[in-house]
Formats: C-alpha cells, sequence, structure tokens
C-alpha cells in the first residue's frame, strides 16, 4: 500500500476532494461530509457565500459580483486557500472543534494514482492548513478497492475501475499492491460534454450544465442501450433566437455521441490488461472488473464494458462513496494485513 496500515490507524480523519465532490471521515463518526466541490464567493468582498450543495445550484445563474469556484480539477487542489475555506465551512464550527482537541492531529488523504509531486503537495497544504500536525497519502485505486470489498491483501486478482468526473483510472491490485495502472483523462464530465455538444450541433439547442444529469437520468435503466426508450423530450435555448425551445431526442443518436469518450476508457482497459501477467489475467475471467465512482452509475457503461471485454463487470453497491468508506475502514483498523514474514535461513 502507499502508506502502511498502522499509520493510517493512527490518524483521526480523512478527506476524499474529488473534482465533483468532497467526502469527509471522521473516525468514531462514520461519513459526515458528502457535497459537492463547489464554492461561491463575492468577488467585491472576497467573502465566501456558500459552499457544496447549495452553491453548485447557483452555478450560471449568479450575477457579476458572485463567482462560483471548483478548487478541485482532475483530482488535484488548484486553489489551496479556496480549498481550505470550502472544507472548514463544510466540517461545520463543533467538527472542526471536535478535531481540534485531538493531541497531534492526523489526517489520510487520497491521491489519483501517479500524482505528480505538485499534487501531492497542494492536498497535503490543504489538510495542514486545517490544522493536521501529519498527512497520510493513500492511493484512490487501493482506497477504492478496499471500500467496495474487494480482497486486495490476498494473492489473488482484484481489478478497480474508479469512474470519476474528470479522469478514470483503472488498474489490477495483488497482495495489497498496485500491479499494473492505467489513469486515462476522461470522466463523466466528458461524457457530458459529449451530449451538450451533440445537442447543439445536431438539434441547435443549447442545454444547461445542470441539465444533463437529468438527461440520463430520463435514459436511466436501459436509457443507453438499444433496449430502451426510443426518445425523450429535452428543455434549452434555441443557439439562434435565445428563446426557450423544446427538442425530442433520439436515445440512439445520444448512445453514439458518447461512444467518443468511452471508447478511450476500453483502450486504457485493454492496455492494463496487456501489461498484467498471465496468471492475474486468468483470475480476472472469472472475478472481472468492479466499478465504482459516481460515473460508474452512467446508464448502459456497464454493459458496455461486458460486450468490450468479454469480462464479469460488476457495480460496487453504493459505487459513489467507495473511496471514502475505504478510507474510513482503514483509520477504523478493519483491514488486517497478510503476514509475510522471512523464512528462516
Amino acid at each position: 500500500m502507499t502508506v502502511s496500515l498502522e499509520q493510517l490507524r493512527r490518524c483521526h480523519f480523512a478527506v476524499d476532494l474529488g473534482a465533483a465532490r468532497t467526502r469527509v471521515y471522521v473516525k468514531g463518526a462514520g461519513l459526515v461530509v458528502d457535497q459537492p466541490s463547489v464554492g461561491a464567493v463575492n468577488t467585491h468582498t472576497g467573502a465566501l457565500i456558500a459552499v457544496g450543495e447549495f452553491a453548485e445550484k447557483m452555478t450560471g445563474r449568479t450575477p457579476d459580483y458572485i463567482r462560483v469556484v471548483r478548487p478541485v480539477s482532475g483530482g488535484t487542489v488548484v486553489d489551496i486557500e479556496m480549498a481550505q475555506r470550502m472544507l472548514r465551512h463544510l466540517l461545520g464550527d463543533k467538527m472542526r472543534r471536535a478535531l481540534r482537541r485531538k493531541p497531534r492531529l492526523r489526517a489520510a488523504a487520497c491521491t489519483p494514482h501517479d500524482a505528480d509531486p505538485l499534487a501531492t503537495r497542494a492536498t497535503i497544504e490543504t489538510l495542514v492548513g486545517l490544522g493536521a500536525r501529519k498527512v497520510e497519502l493513500v492511493d484512490t485505486l487501493i482506497a477504492a478497492a478496499v471500500g467496495c470489498g474487494l480482497p486486495v491483501e490476498r494473492p489473488e486478482a482484484s481489478m478497480i475501475m474508479v469512474c470519476g468526473a474528470a479522469a478514470t483510472q483503472v488498474a489490477v491490485l495483488s497482495l495489497g499492491s498496485i500491479v499494473t495502472a492505467q489513469r486515462i483523462p476522461v470522466g463523466g464530465e466528458a461524457v457530458d460534454h459529449a451530449i451538450v455538444q451533440h445537442l447543439r450541433h445536431q438539434h441547435a439547442l443549447l442545454l444547461p450544465s445542470q441539465s444533463v444529469r437529468p438527461l440520463q437520468l430520463a435514459l436511466s435503466g436501459n436509457g443507453l442501450t438499444p433496449h430502451g426508450p426510443a426518445s425523450t423530450e429535452i428543455h434549452g435555448r434555441d443557439v439562434a433566437t435565445g428563446l426557450a425551445r423544446s427538442v425530442r431526442v433520439d436515445t440512439a443518436a445520444v448512445r453514439d455521441a458518447i461512444q467518443t469518450p468511452l471508447t478511450a476508457v476500453l483502450d486504457g482497459i485493454g492496455k492494463v490488461l496487456r501489461d498484467c501477467p498471465p496468471d492475474l489475467v486468468a483470475d480476472l475471467a472469472d472475478r472481472g472488473i468492479m466499478m465504482v465512482g459516481g460515473s460508474a452509475l452512467l446508464p448502459g457503461f456497464d454493459q458496455m464494458l461486458r460486450q468490450a471485454t468479454g469480462m464479469p463487470v460488476h457495480i460496487a453497491e453504493r459505487p459513489d462513496v467507495c473511496v471514502a468508506q475505504g478510507l474510513g475502514f482503514m483509520l477504523e483498523g478493519r483491514i488486517e494485513p497478510l503476514a509475510l514474514d522471512p523464512l528462516a535461513a
């Protein structure tokens, strides 16, 4: 693992700073924060107006003097000061006072696979600004695998796929470590963008940024598969006139529009399997792929992976919180490492 389990057991809280949502797990209290990674700032005074759900609702609806800020991009903190202010407000005064009373406050945080030193440093500085005396870093892939119950400590292959907002990470794990992994810069945001561009070019319709997810929900179930509804009605703004307009969208066309970003994900899975030892690939033929992350719930995504890889594909019970749960399990000491004692001479 990125850090020893013994060091993680000493941590008091853990943070999963994602591009879409921020989650905080406090030892003994569980998951206390699960909010969008968004803040709204008054540009005249610099005051923080709102964070989380309320700030996300402001996106695209604010006057000139209010700016909606996303301090995390692609799993990397791009605005340390804003990320600290956002976390303080999300935790609340009561929880922050309880954490400050801990002697030598320790924190754990997730980092994307192969994160560069600057991204790692930004994450550490964000939590140090909250009062943490020491910050332990855990690879997102390992935390996600632990959170969804994969036997990562055993000498057998487990394949995890973390479908995030800005990137998709795929890895094969064995004996508590990553055997081979790939980070693909395609996530839920790329799928959203493909849908928006399709509606703009094919129907001359501008779709509000907050309407992309409802569109996907309208096509839920079998919506993005050939067995789903043939069409659905979408409301937006006409590109030429600027007036409100409704169009009936063909779901087959939407399915074709998102194939391009999802093809990049398939290429990444193929590379991981090619770099993996044959013995582990043989294990995966039975075990398959475990999908976690908010974008794992994209309708029809798992079925497309089954058809493309010929392997079983499973979606975790609560895919959106698996990473935070994995950090929590390690903090609470629920994971027992496999003892590998050296043989006596």
